[in-house]
């Protein structure tokens, strides 16, 4: 009950979820989980990153700024434990029909970040659906062993298969 999308795209991952999440939330189905916005700034500097929550539909940024000409990573660590912490107080709440999360990405594959929300979320027997870059596939694989499906970026395909794992009142 766990699938991941991979788009090659830079944000196309993104959108996809955030389609998907809208959709499902205006058939009925009960959510939790983020979705990522990206709003681009300037050509010269990053996009500003910030995650939804979809149970309450607040925003927590998950991006700083290093500086123009900054090297390093730019996540914010503390931004996202925030989200991470917020998710995983909903999901034990009121256990929803689906977890969405933005990415299965770097912190995950070091087993912080959303990582033990995945867990918790497969072990209630919440189907949890998420995206990973080329780039964090090893690490993923190593987490999820065979019990992941990969679904490509067609959305109709990653409709059916949240469909075929939820029930929900409304035609999507």
């Amino acid at each position: 009950m766990l699938a991941f999308v991979s788009a090659p795209e830079r944000g196309e991952g993104d959108r996809l979820l955030a389609r998907v999440a809208q959709r499902l939330g205006a058939a009925g189905v009960a959510l939790a989980g983020v979705v990522q916005l990206n709003t681009e700034t300037d050509p010269d500097r990053p996009c500003l990153m910030d995650l939804r929550i979809l149970t309450d539909g607040s925003t927590v940024r998950i991006s700083q700024s290093l500086g123009r000409y900054a090297q390093g990573c730019r996540l914010d660590a503390a931004g996202l434990e925030d989200a991470v912490g917020r998710v995983g107080a909903a999901l034990l709440a009121a256990p929803p029909q689906l977890l969405i999360l933005n990415k299965f990405g770097k912190q995950e594959s070091e087993g912080r970040g959303f990582r033990p929300v995945i867990a918790q979320a497969m072990a209630l027997g919440v189907p949890v659906l998420t995206c990973v870059s080329e780039k964090n596939r090893a690490g993923f694989d190593l987490f999820a062993g065979d019990v992941a499906s990969e679904l490509g970026t067609d959305e109709a395909a990653v409709l059916a298969w949240c469909q075929l794992k939820t029930v929900w009142p409304r035609s999507v």
